[in-house]
């Protein structure tokens, strides 16, 4: 492996587990060098945009830049894969900021959890019927009875992913807003959610747990038999992604709202 030039930031490759990635980093390791993520001063994340949630996850107490290349398949979250002029690329990119979610879960034994979500923290039932949650904002209950399958707490960075496939708005990065969105409203039916200010506290709770049981997931963390969910933006945390000028994050959510 090369070792980097005192001219070159120090770059940590990870990449998903796929044969294409897994040589995509050792090319690129013998080319720019290589060090472990936590002396990096720059990750380089090769894969799709499940791996760059996961890279985020991984980097929050460290907070490093990342940059992704896409070798999945959407990649909205990446850039264009090319293993050539990387640290040219790197000087140039644009920074973006995300703050992630942080949700408190209790469930019905009593157990606290937390953790924190860069897309969203959605709720969903886990029997065949649905589900009866109630919402309150800030304290003040706005929703007494809602029946549906499920709703969820995103980010303008999650707002083009699961939030937009359950026909929730489309936030840019720096509207200060999270959606609030039902999945599969029942009951109110002509409840289509809300816009809450990015401080906003939201709690979910469950009202007939037994019976219609329900699981809350922050990202890809899951956490069963909840009675209540609170979701709070994690001021503390802030996460810097790297992107080209011509693929950056904004102009690729901005892209989203008018693409037929």
């Amino acid at each position: 492996m090369a070792t980097p030039s005192p001219t070159v930031p120090r770059l940590a490759f990870v990449c998903a587990a796929t044969p294409m990635a897994r040589a995509a980093r050792a090319r690129l390791q013998k080319r720019y060098g290589g060090v472990a993520p936590a002396q990096a001063d720059i990750v380089v994340a090769l894969g799709g945009d499940g791996l760059m949630l996961q890279t985020l996850h991984r980097n929050m107490r460290h907070r490093t830049p990342i940059f992704g290349m896409n070798l999945g398949t959407v990649g909205f979250l990446m850039n264009t894969y090319r293993e050539t002029g990387l640290v040219n690329r790197l000087k140039k990119a644009r920074q973006v900021s995300l703050t992630p979610l942080r949700m408190h879960a209790v469930d019905r034994r009593g157990r606290s959890r937390e953790a924190a979500a860069i897309n969203e923290v959605s709720l969903l039932r886990s029997s065949r019927q649905t589900a009866r949650i109630s919402v309150s904002i800030d304290g003040k209950k706005r929703l007494p009875d809602l029946y549906c399958d499920g709703a969820m707490v995103a980010t303008p960075a999650g707002s083009t992913a699961y939030n937009l496939s359950a026909h929730g708005p489309i936030l840019p990065l720096g509207a200060g807003l999270l959606a609030l969105t039902p999945i599969n409203a029942f009951r109110p039916r002509r409840w289509r959610g809300a816009l809450l200010p990015r401080d906003a506290s939201v709690e979910f709770t469950v009202l007939d747990p037994r019976k219609r049981p329900v699981a809350a997931t922050a990202d890809s963390v899951e956490i069963p038999d909840v009675v209540t969910v609170t979701v709070t933006e994690a001021s503390d945390i802030n996460l810097t992604l790297l992107f080209d000028p011509e693929h950056d994050l904004e102009e690729r959510i901005l892209k989203e709202q008018f693409d037929p």
